[in-house]
């Protein structure tokens, strides 16, 4: 029986994962900053006022009777 004949093949993709890591970083950095205006961006006090315009409304009212 004749000897099989094998091949190595070495592939070189290029970079670590250089990648991955940046998106990494650009995600935990998201993650951050949304975290400090749910979290922290209260500037004091635990409650707050909202200013509501409602216009006057007036009604003319005819009694029935009843």
């Amino acid at each position: 029986m004749a000897p099989t004949d094998r091949e190595t093949v070495i592939v070189d993709r290029g970079g670590s994962g250089a990648g991955g890591v940046i998106i990494g970083i650009i995600v935990a950095l998201a993650l951050i900053v949304v975290a400090y205006f749910v979290f922290f961006n209260n500037s004091g006090g635990g409650s707050g006022t909202v200013d509501i315009d409602v216009p006057a409304v007036s009604v003319d009212v005819v009694p029935d009777g009843q």
